[in-house]
């Protein structure tokens, strides 16, 4: 009995000794473990502000930490992918929407300050805008076959307007132009408010983008088509670019980012929180109030779609002659 004593004191010292020699395993610091920042490079108050703010209070209750909202608007709805690109603590705790122009803007500008394929940890797509053509109601276009059959017979004097050159409305606008063979005269208004107005007063024959829906509704303008996969519930009779039979859809989907090099930890539990967050009713019901719907990309999916919109966006602006050279 004593000498099993010993030999059963030996294995509990030796057993102890290899605990106190074994190498020590760092686990990861608990993610959020402050207030989470967003950046939305918009001013407050508008559609992106509104649908991004509903989803961020969504995910404050999963993730146990405030996201706040920090809005940076200006420089063409950049500046967000800049905070990214100069933060040298990819923690997670800072965060950026990332619009569209995000894809456009580094093709179009010599020494780009980033390159969305390498400077980003890309999350989660969550949604989209309603994008569209539309005249006004007096307009004797009544369809887009009306519109492209006017084009071809009197090339480049239909003019549409947008709200930039070289944004997701011109680039796909341009895309069907060369789908129907026509040429089309763009002009580019520093925002929304002054496209609809040009094309109230009959100074631009077209409306590219998004900001129509509610002057449909009330009977001042008229959509040609839209460019999501179905029609919307609150304009059933507008019909899709694919039932016109263009191959398109395009609603300058955008979701957000962290700096690259994000740690797992944090990626999982954003990738999570805002993906359950998509789904909570006070952010559904926001994205119904804008005609928005759900358009869920996880990161692998997400980078993958932004690695073709590149691609995308490069071709056009080529063929537009509006690559940085």
């Amino acid at each position: 009995m004593k000498k099993n004593a010993r030999l059963n004191r030996r294995a509990a010292l030796a057993a102890g000794a290899g605990l106190l020699f074994a190498p020590a395993v760092q686990a990861q610091p608990r993610f959020p473990n402050r207030p989470v920042r967003m950046i939305v490079p918009f001013a407050p108050g508008g559609g992106t502000d509104l649908q991004m703010r509903a989803l961020c209070e969504a995910a404050s209750r999963r993730l146990g930490q405030p996201v706040v909202i920090e809005n940076r608007s200006g420089s063409g709805a950049i500046l967000g992918a800049l905070a990214l690109v100069n933060d040298r603590t990819p923690d997670g705790h800072l965060l950026s929407q990332m619009p569209s122009n995000v894809f456009s803007y580094p093709l179009t500008v010599r020494n780009a300050p980033y390159d969305p394929l390498t400077d980003f940890t890309w999350v989660m797509q969550m949604t989209g805008y309603v994008f569209g053509i539309a005249v006004k109601a007096d307009s004797p276009f009544q369809t887009l076959g009306d519109l492209m059959e006017h084009a071809k017979a009197n090339p480049g004097r239909v003019s549409y307007g947008t709200t930039s050159v070289g944004g997701v409305p011109h680039i796909t606008m341009e895309r069907i132009a060369e789908r129907f063979g026509v040429e089309l005269t763009n002009v580019p208004f520093r925002g929304g408010n002054e496209t609809l107005t040009a094309v109230l007063s009959n100074t631009v024959t077209v409306m590219v983008g998004s900001g129509w829906n509610e002057f449909v509704r009330q009977g001042q303008m008229r959509a040609l088509c839209h460019w999501g996969r179905q029609r919307l519930p609150s304009l059933p009779e507008v019909p899709t670019l694919r039932e016109l039979g263009v191959d398109i859809v395009q609603t300058g989907a955008y979701g957000f980012a962290a700096p690259k090099g994000l740690q797992a930890n944090a990626l999982t539990a954003l990738h999570e929180a805002f993906r359950d967050s998509l789904q909570d009713p006070g952010h559904l019901s926001v994205l119904a109030a804008a005609d928005m719907q759900v358009e869920y990309l996880g990161p692998e999916e997400y980078a993958a779609s932004v690695a073709q919109t590149m691609a995308q966006n490069r071709q056009v602006l080529g063929r537009l002659g509006l690559l940085a050279r």
